[in-house]
């Protein structure tokens, strides 16, 4: 069974640049972003629309390349998580947490037991279809290769930063910025770029407590060294609807 390489990059103390899959439905893509020197993709359903089919062909070929692969589910429900995860997917991010219970429902819907609730899927794309090892060395060696990332967008939710970190079974900790400034009230202020930080500096320093990861969305390399320089390892690098317009509107402007 392949091991999950975006968890042994952080590991070992290694940054990871990476970008948010919007509108790209091609599982190609992958083949491009690890040539362009990518260390991963995260494939968005929340706000997109990629069929499972489609996610099970993003799982597969990002197995093949050995690329890793995250998906933030349109939920973080137990059902979307265990699909997920039999479909070959490593890496989750998972939104729409609110409550130090509901973190810990989302970690044990993750794992096996004795660690947590998921259901066995046994011969299925999450295992590489590998019957080798036996059952409970199975399913301990993906108890321990999945990387839960959970994502905080409500000041509720970030005052609980702290006990979240520390449940067994949450690898890193996030935030949504642009969420998090709506739910704040502080959207489109003069002020948004800097509270919308300093809340970023609590969830870092939640999770170094509890020595667990960080990742972030940066839209510049300003923003990426900053928050490199301050630990974080796990950096998503805008998302390709942005880029491709960025470029699109680029040439657009050749006839001015």
């Amino acid at each position: 069974m392949r091991p999950n390489p975006m968890r042994a990059a952080v590991e070992r103390g290694e940054v990871q640049i990476g970008s948010w899959i919007n509108i790209v439905h091609n599982p190609a893509v992958l083949t491009l972003m690890k040539a362009a020197g990518l260390d991963f993709a995260r494939v968005d359903m929340e706000h997109s629309m990629p069929s499972a089919e489609t996610i099970n062909s993003f799982a597969l070929l990002a197995r093949a390349l050995d690329f890793p692969l995250s998906v933030r589910p349109p939920s973080p429900s137990k059902e979307w998580i265990q699909r997920l995860l039999d479909a070959g997917i490593w890496n989750l991010h998972i939104t729409g947490i609110e409550t130090v219970e509901q973190a810990a429902e989302v970690a044990a819907a993750t794992r096996y037991w004795p660690m947590g609730t998921r259901g066995a899927a046994n011969q299925a794309a999450g295992s590489d279809f590998d019957m080798s090892m036996p059952p409970s060395e199975r399913m301990a060696f993906m108890n321990r290769e999945v990387f839960l990332t959970v994502m905080l967008e409500t000041p509720e939710a970030l005052s609980r930063a702290d006990e979240i970190a520390a449940i067994d079974g949450i690898d890193a900790l996030t935030i949504g910025p642009s969420d998090l400034a709506k739910n704040m009230g502080i959207q489109g202020s003069p002020d948004q770029a800097r509270i919308i930080d300093e809340k970023r500096m609590e969830m870092i320093a939640a999770a170094k407590r509890h020595g667990k990861h960080v990742a972030l969305l940066v839209g510049n390399d300003e923003q990426a060294k900053r928050w490199i320089a301050e630990g974080v390892l796990i950096l998503a690098y805008r998302t390709d609807t942005s880029l491709l317009y960025e470029a699109y509107n680029r040439i657009a402007k050749v006839k001015s």
